[in-house]
């Protein structure tokens, strides 16, 4: 395996393998991730030099600006014949290196993700917040995507997008879409989300609740009749409403926790988990939709009785992820291994595949 002289040589090559990321690293080969595993595309390692030059290689000067001075850039770049991909550009250790994540042109259906009936008829909602939670790589952007693609193909209406980057491209449909970049576009989530309630919306879309002013101003944006989705990097709803709340000032929690109960709609949980039936991953998730009895948790601040609230919420259209886990399971989708691995009760789970095991005997 040689090495390459462009980026895109190696971007082409992680496409043609099947790969959903590339990483350039000074002292090691360009690599790819192909279905979680990384595989060398070369075998030979680069140096600082190289793969300084490689990441420099597509980004423009003002793009060099802001790396300079940020030490750190977001970006996405579109290749012909190849595709779109996010990107990142970092130091490590005083050396320019870059991670590059493949975004497919077509928007899958909520369906195709896996996505239950009841994330689908979130898309109906006219106002009030929806969260889409999970750690990097969990499918997150796809998952909002999906649903911003729905909206526009199914109702008139306006949507915003506030990106960092921009990843999807949207077709107007039967509205309009103003998509917005951290950037090139505007300065800060919170300067383009307060721009973005004077600008006619129905739809807010905020790729991340980074900090706490972009956080006050999603929750307003929610309470004043718009639909506002975003996303953030937690395992699930306990989670996300700590990581909400606790950014506030202690003086400050009572009233934001009584102003989230009042417009939060739903939360949707989301892993990515090695498939066992064939090469890929599938989707495991948690849905959480608010009703009076969640309303009253989140307020009184009883996060830990939120999972049983989840439990009996079946008829809602809620489950939990062991119950996502045990799904996947007993269709043979995914192994009892990673299934222990990312189960809230291992004896559900084992409960749940001895049963399946006995069924399955003659």
């Amino acid at each position: 395996m040689s090495q390459k002289n462009h980026i895109v040589d190696y971007l082409t090559e992680t496409r043609n393998k099947g790969g959903s990321d590339l990483h350039i690293t000074s002292g090691a080969p360009p690599a790819c991730r192909i279905n979680g595993t990384l595989e060398a595309l070369s075998d030979q390692d680069i140096d600082a030099d190289q793969a300084k030059e490689l990441v420099l290689g597509v980004i423009s000067e003002s793009q060099r600006a802001r790396l300079e001075e940020d030490l750190e850039l977001d970006f996405s770049i579109s290749i012909k014949d190849v595709g779109r991909f996010r990107a990142n550009a970092h130091y490590v250790r005083g050396s320019i290196e870059g991670s590059f994540r493949y975004i497919p042109t077509e928007i899958p259906s909520l369906e195709q993700l896996g996505h239950a009936p009841s994330v689908s008829d979130l898309c109906s909602l006219r106002q009030g917040m929806i969260l889409v939670t999970g750690v990097t790589g969990a499918g997150k952007t796809t998952t909002i995507a999906s649903m911003i693609q729905k909206i526009l193909r199914e109702r008139s209406c306006v949507a915003v997008t506030i990106e960092d980057p921009i990843e999807y491209v949207f077709d107007h449909g039967y509205g309009l879409v103003k998509q917005r970049e951290i950037g090139p576009d505007t300065h800060s989530f919170s300067n383009a989300l307060r721009s973005a309630l004077r600008q006619d919306p129905d739809i807010i879309v905020v790729s991340e609740l980074r900090d706490l002013e972009t956080i006050r101003t999603a929750i307003t944006a929610a309470e004043t009749g718009h639909l506002v989705i975003s996303t953030l990097h937690t395992i699930d709803a306990p989670k996300s409403l700590d990581r909400m709340i606790d950014v506030f000032p202690a003086d400050q929690q009572e009233m934001i926790i009584t102003q989230l109960s009042n417009c939060l709609q739903a939360v949707v949980s989301q892993r990515l988990i090695e498939r066992q039936d064939h090469p890929g991953r599938v989707m495991a998730s948690e849905i959480m939709k608010i009703n009076h009895g969640i309303r009253a948790c989140m307020i009184e601040r009883k996060f830990e009785q939120l999972i049983g609230l989840i439990q009996i919420g079946t008829q809602e259209g809620m489950h939990t992820i062991d119950e996502s886990l045990a799904h996947l399971l007993i269709n043979k989708h995914i192994s009892i291994n990673d299934a222990l691995l990312h189960c809230r009760d291992e004896e559900y789970i084992k409960d749940n595949f001895d049963a399946a095991q006995t069924a399955t005997k003659p």
